[in-house]
């Protein structure tokens, strides 16, 4: 089996694992343990942990930063696909790996944006005064999608294998920060980072799925003409 198909039946499995768990998330176990009388899912797995965690200000401070430093890493990898297409004149001379992240930037986008209207469950704590939607953890689904995007598309784009190892060892230890950051910060249920976690994983194995299928059909149409 190749490789492009064997990604393409993670990908399909692990959403509809996220599938399935959202939906839980949204119907199961409903309390309002939440500010104002909020309705929470899986309320008692939430509510224990978060008894654990409470809320640090410190932690959610910390990893907001850090999360800034994600979006630029993603704002620089959309620099040098720029920097391609004007050079290259054409979108189609354009690093496959790059088109494909920056269409998989925009599917990530989307779905912040559903959520955002969905609202499956709210913060644990007002930020601000307000009450926020809070699934999935927008902080861990973006930090771990670009990271480990990053280090793929690292391993095309920079040739100088100390300074790939540098940048990926850099954006797999801002992943692991932000998870921590974001989980210990008590601005979410212990739900919506887990939920982030498996979102992102979906998008990570989508990427590399739809990669590998180009790469493979390059190979074969290279292969053909040769």
């Amino acid at each position: 089996m190749k490789k492009s198909k064997k990604l393409f039946i993670s990908t399909i499995v692990f959403a509809i694992l996220a599938i399935i768990y959202t939906i839980i998330i949204a119907l199961v176990d409903k309390q309002s343990i939440g500010p104002n009388e909020s309705q929470v899912g899986l309320a008692t797995i939430n509510q224990f942990f978060q008894k654990k965690i409470g809320f640090n200000e410190t932690f959610y401070k910390l990893s907001n930063m850090l999360g800034y430093i994600a979006f630029g890493i993603a704002f620089a990898y959309m620099i040098v696909g720029l920097i391609q297409l004007i050079k290259r004149k054409s979108i189609k001379k354009v690093d496959t790996e790059i088109s494909i992240l920056g269409l998989f930037y925009i599917i990530t986008l989307i779905i912040y944006v559903l959520f955002e209207f969905a609202k499956i469950n709210y913060r644990p704590v007002l930020i601000d005064g307000k009450l926020d939607p809070s699934y999935p953890s927008s902080h861990t689904l973006l930090a771990l999608f670009i990271s480990t995007s990053a280090i793929f598309i690292n391993l095309k784009i920079i040739g100088n294998k100390t300074l790939r190892i540098i940048l990926n060892t850099i954006t797999i230890i801002l992943a692991i920060a932000i998870l921590i950051g974001r989980t210990m910060s008590g601005v979410h249920w212990i739900t919506d980072i887990l939920g982030g976690i498996l979102i992102a994983t979906t998008l990570v194995l989508g990427y590399l799925c739809v990669t590998e299928y180009f790469k493979e059909k390059s190979t074969n149409n290279k292969t053909e003409i040769a």
